[in-house]
């Protein structure tokens, strides 16, 4: 049985640049992809020494494109003054609050009054306890001359007044100087109960200033965060192009190449062809003699017409 096969080739040119393209696959497909510079290679349990070399040859070809691509490398813009400026002022308010927690805690306590009594008190007593002193000595003088000008002077019903006077004296002057202690201790306790209400205000204040730095760290630290995760990024990015960019080359080639050969596109076809029988060899050899016959009637024309295959 004869085989016929045809073929429909690229021109050469192209099949020369299709055969360099699957050289450079498989050698690309060979080559190890590596992020670190050659500093960062260090042989690794279990890896021979062929791995190890090829992974070394991988990370000078990896740092050689990252110096080459230095200056396509993605880069994050720096926080601006004003950015830095309200980062500053957020973070010198975080618990400015404190001193006024602290100074309202000192009004609580059964002897917080104290501290806000007046330093003027015993003044104040003293300057009116010397004045009912005095109010009380020019009583006890007016009883004295009305004894005198009674003719009861030193008798018994003068010293009976006057007992009774000085008695009762003594008692306004004790209740004179009571009252006023009573007064400046109340002064003193509203004072401190105003206090202990501020200091109750900002207890009932402090879970949502506490929540407010909370939020307000949290803010900050979000951006910091994004900042650097953007400096990751863009150093993860350059090195993802320094690392990958003998195979996008590569793939850029082979869109080339793919549409450079789309224009001549290879066919292959196969027939399959009986032996003749020897009928068939006698008929074909009449057949023959008769086309040399029909030639040399018919000039000009080819007696021997068959397919070639190219």
């Amino acid at each position: 049985m004869a085989i016929t096969e045809t073929r429909t080739l690229p021109a050469q040119f192209v099949e020369d640049i299709g055969t360099d393209l699957a050289k450079q696959l498989v050698a690309q497909s060979a080559v190890p992809v590596v992020a670190p510079g050659i500093a960062g290679i260090s042989q690794q349990p279990g890896e021979s020494a062929e791995q190890f070399a090829a992974r070394q040859k991988a990370a000078e070809q990896f740092q050689i494109r990252q110096q080459s691509l230095a200056g396509l490398a993605p880069e994050v813009a720096p926080q601006d003054r004003l950015q830095l400026e309200a980062q500053k002022r957020a973070e010198a308010g975080l618990g400015s609050f404190e001193p006024f927690l602290q100074a309202a805690q000192a009004a609580t306590g059964p002897q917080a009054y104290q501290a806000y009594m007046s330093p003027y008190q015993q003044q104040v007593i003293d300057t009116t306890l010397s004045e009912f002193d005095r109010q009380k000595a020019i009583q006890e003088k007016s009883i004295a001359d009305q004894a005198i000008a009674a003719g009861a002077f030193g008798g018994g019903r003068e010293g009976v007044q006057r007992a009774e006077f000085q008695t009762g004296a003594a008692r306004e002057r004790a209740l004179l100087q009571a009252g006023l202690l009573q007064q400046g201790f109340g002064q003193a306790q509203q004072a401190a109960a105003q206090q202990y209400a501020q200091q109750t205000g900002l207890a009932s204040l402090l879970p949502g200033l506490q929540s407010q730095d909370v939020s307000q760290l949290g803010t900050l630290g979000a951006i910091n965060q994004a900042q650097e995760q953007a400096r990751l990024d863009a150093q993860r990015e350059a090195a993802r192009q320094a690392a990958y960019l003998p195979q996008e080359q590569l793939q850029q080639y082979t869109g080339a190449v793919t549409g450079i050969m789309g224009g001549y596109p290879a066919a292959f076809q196969s027939s399959n062809v009986p032996n003749p029988t020897p009928l068939q060899t006698a008929l074909g050899v009449g057949t023959t003699l008769a086309g040399i016959y029909g030639s040399v009637k018919n000039a000009g024309v080819n007696p021997f017409s068959v397919f070639k295959p190219s």
